[in-house]
């Protein structure tokens, strides 16, 4: 099973305040798009006046036009400001609930297991697990799930906004997006084996720090502190270079993206060239490509 479905399952019993953060990181999403649509209904107001689309509702007046645009920024701004709070709040208390949920559980379970199952893997090993990587689990939760979920929402308000406006700019806006699915995935399945690596590295290191401070009278007793200090340095190097192994491909993951993103909006700019070009227009074209 994926791990996003097993922590989804693992979840259950939090899932009223799982479906509360999620409806808040989506409002609060929604209200962040909303001021650039008001930009736009003002600039409308400031050239069209009693033309405007609010003249429509019956509101002629350019002053109460604007008026009512401010009042609705302030209202659009405020529950934005809620929402966050909101959601911030949820996804925190949730990571907590089960980051404590889980370890007790582990912990519940280690004690069940027989003592051939110590013997065959270090303490540092079992520690990185019950703390290391159940705080990674917290650290996803804090931050990951909300911006995953406000990604989704960014994707599809902007999306359909698009395809109303213009569905020919908006199919060609989309075609880099399957792109990015892959080559997120791609990356996905060559950073996992990478950073396995890592984990299996830090768990090495704390399974001799801890070794070593639980006997460092006998450390001391034999003056073994330069050997035991170089045993450790090459511990740390191996997790390093470890790290660094993973760091060399996770890093070029947005600057790729960008990339795929940028030839996928070169569509745009030879249709606007050609229509400039078609319609005689050199000195926009000139100042086209300059800007």
């Amino acid at each position: 099973m994926h791990p996003l479905k097993r922590l989804l399952k693992y979840g259950r019993r939090h899932r009223l305040q799982f479906w509360l953060a999620t409806i808040c990181s989506i409002l609060n999403k929604i209200f962040d798009l909303a001021p650039p649509a008001l930009i736009g209904i003002a600039v409308d107001v400031v050239v069209k006046q009693q033309n405007s689309l609010l003249a429509e509702w019956g509101i002629k007046d350019v002053f109460w036009q604007l008026a009512i645009i401010t009042f609705l920024s302030c209202i659009i701004w405020g529950l934005e400001s809620l929402f966050e709070y909101a959601y911030d709040y949820l996804w925190r208390n949730l990571a907590q609930n089960i980051e404590h949920d889980l370890r007790l559980e582990a912990y519940s379970h280690l004690q069940e297991l027989e003592l051939a199952y110590f013997e065959e893997r270090s303490t540092g090993g079992l520690i990185s697990i019950l703390n290391d990587d159940i705080n990674q689990l917290e650290r996803f939760l804090d931050g990951g799930a909300n911006e995953i979920i406000q990604v989704i929402v960014t994707v599809i308000a902007i999306g359909a906004a698009f395809f109303a406006a213009s569905p020919g700019v908006a199919v060609l806006s989309m075609l880099p997006i399957p792109l990015i699915i892959w080559g997120s995935i791609a990356f996905q399945n060559r950073l996992a084996p990478l950073y396995a690596d890592v984990r299996e590295k830090v768990s090495f290191l704390n399974g001799q720090l801890a070794n070593n401070l639980t006997g460092i009278t006998t450390i001391k007793s034999f003056t073994a502190e330069d050997y035991e200090s170089e045993r450790i340095a090459n511990q740390s190097e191996a997790y390093r270079q470890s790290n660094r192994r993973a760091i060399v491909l996770s890093a070029a993951f947005i600057p790729l993206i960008r990339v795929v993103v940028f030839w996928g909006l070169l569509p745009h700019y030879f249709w606007a060239v050609w229509k400039l070009w078609r319609a005689g227009c050199l000195w926009e074209l000139t100042a086209f490509w300059y800007f």
